[in-house]
């Protein structure tokens, strides 16, 4: 069974009729290489082939054919920008007042630099500051 590569056709084609073009000559090695050309690359293509007049009207209106069969992909939208997280003043308020009293203690310590560089504390995280300052602080 011989398939009909109407794509190739159209690309040989116009290799021949433009062999110094590099687009012409860059989508033929990618059809080649890859077995498939991007909807923008056929419309390229397209466009080319309609300019250059020696590709039969048949030809040109499969490739439109075979652009329109192609799905459009469209970018998604912008993502909106992660919110800075609001910080926990009471949480903050008792990491100063415990290293104000013990101010190596090395648990307290990190946690009062990840609460300075907007580091989100976690629920586990903030029961340590709040057990520390009920023993600690009395």
């Amino acid at each position: 069974m011989n398939d009909i590569d109407i794509l190739l056709d159209i690309l040989k084609q116009m290799v021949s009729a433009h062999p110094a073009s590099g687009f012409v000559n860059s989508l033929y090695e990618q059809y080649c290489n890859r077995g498939g050309l991007s909807k923008k690359q056929l419309e390229g293509l397209y466009a080319k082939a309609l300019k250059s007049g020696s590709i039969p009207q048949n030809k040109l209106a499969t490739l439109e054919a075979i652009i329109k069969k192609k799905p459009t992909r469209e970018r998604a939208a912008a993502s909106i920008k992660n919110i800075e997280p609001i910080k926990d003043e009471a949480t903050g308020k008792l990491l100063i007042d415990i290293l104000e009293k013990y101010p190596q203690h090395k648990r307290v310590l990190f946690l009062k630099m990840k609460y300075d560089n907007n580091e989100k504390l976690t629920p586990g995280e903030t029961g340590e500051v709040q057990k520390f300052s009920k023993l600690l602080l009395r």
